[in-house]
């Protein structure tokens, strides 16, 4: 099969990671209800797979450069995690798997292995971009990692990819102010949990409102100490679709990251608030995904040389997700893939695609908080002024 028509020549500064073996993690089986037989966990390869196959055949592998992935060392998971819990995932792995805290995060005989592969793809990653090798970079890694904490994993994670390479950044690479903004339709639990009084780490996560973790996300959860203010949550009603996320992005992320001025900026790319997501019960479609990406790589690239890695997090359709993905990519590559998404048409004319009053009012509130908390905040201010 041919590969799909690229609409122009791309710029070939956006760097690529994935390994085979992300394809390998065992996520387990799970049931909640011990009468009704195990079934595999939402987790699975196949969605994974089928985003790297996507930029495959439609040609932007083509415009992307390919790095490595390597395993995360010790010394480098230790920045984040406790010495206890690295040995416990690997000596559980060692004797044939297990999960890293609760049943949600499952792994089997290799599980340390490729955990440690993902968290060193989104060093790697982060390798090439700040050695500039790379304007940006997409890391498809698995298992993903923003629920994880320093001694805990749920919600499929074992070790807190994005947190590992942040902290690289700032201990190898002397990064002094770093963003995360992360648009899984599930709370960054983890992330946010790590960096909560950390001032030089400002996390913004948009996700679905008492989803998962149902006890974490709320808009009073604005850091602590040194960190208050930094830490910044949208938790955007059950049913929120275009609008409502674009909106958002620029009333709140766009103004948040002009005032933080970062020097580098991550996305954790969950594709699970796309509108067929089994664990989610959002309404986004490939063209939000596409018009989020431009929004954060217009502001990396008036803030931070364009300084941008975006490691993915969740994503459950194996139908759709991928879609939303190469929308993604391609975006941060400055290229479109001649792929037309085949449900985009039957998607954005869903019913709530557009803001509707209560979203414009949590977004607002959440604007309003943060105004006075982080310094040179300029309401109105967005990523397109």
């Amino acid at each position: 099969m041919p590969a799909a028509a690229i609409d122009d020549e791309g710029s070939m500064s956006t760097g690529y990671v994935w390994h085979e073996r992300y394809a390998w993690h065992d996520a387990g089986r799970a049931s909640l209800d011990p009468m009704v037989e195990a079934y595999p966990a939402l987790d699975r390869p196949e969605t994974k797979r089928r985003l790297h196959s996507l930029v495959e055949v439609s040609g932007l592998a083509q415009k992307l450069v390919r790095i490595p992935a390597r395993p995360a060392s010790e010394a480098e998971l230790l920045r984040v995690h406790t010495a206890a819990y690295v040995k416990r995932i690997r000596d559980l792995s060692a004797a044939g798997g297990g999960h890293a805290g609760e049943p949600t995060a499952q792994f089997g005989p290799d599980g340390y292995d490729v955990a440690c592969l993902a968290a060193g793809g989104c060093l790697e990653a982060l390798r090439a971009v700040l050695e500039a090798r790379l304007t940006n970079a997409y890391a498809l890694v698995r298992p993903c990692g923003h629920h994880a904490t320093a001694d805990y994993g749920r919600g499929f994670t074992i070790f807190a990819n994005i947190a590992i390479a942040a902290q690289a950044a700032k201990a190898e690479w002397g990064v002094d102010r770093i963003a995360v903004v992360d648009w899984d339709v599930h709370h960054g639990n983890g992330t946010q949990e790590i960096f909560y009084a950390d001032p030089s780490v400002l996390t913004i996560s948009l996700h679905q409102d008492g989803l998962y973790p149902p006890d974490s996300g709320a808009v009073e959860e604005v850091g602590e100490g040194a960190g208050k203010g930094y830490n910044i949550n949208l938790p955007l009603p059950p049913g929120s679709g275009h609008g409502a996320y674009l909106a958002a992005m620029e009333r709140v992320v766009g103004p948040a990251l002009h005032a933080f001025r970062p020097q580098l900026i991550f996305i954790a790319c969950g594709l699970d608030a796309g509108a067929d997501d089994p664990l989610g019960r959002m309404l986004c479609h490939s063209e939000t995904y596409r018009e989020m990406t431009r929004i954060l790589k217009t502001a990396a690239a008036e803030l931070c040389d364009g300084r941008l890695i975006a490691c993915h997090e969740g994503g459950y359709s194996p139908t759709y997700a991928p879609y939303c993905g190469l929308a993604v990519i391609a975006t941060m590559a400055d290229t479109r893939t001649g792929v037309e998404d085949p449900r985009l048409a039957r998607y954005a004319k869903l019913g709530g695609q557009e803001l509707l009053p209560h979203q414009r009012d949590l977004i607002d509130r959440v604007a309003d908080q943060t105004a006075p908390l982080l310094p040179g905040w300029c309401q109105g201010k967005t990523v397109s002024d």
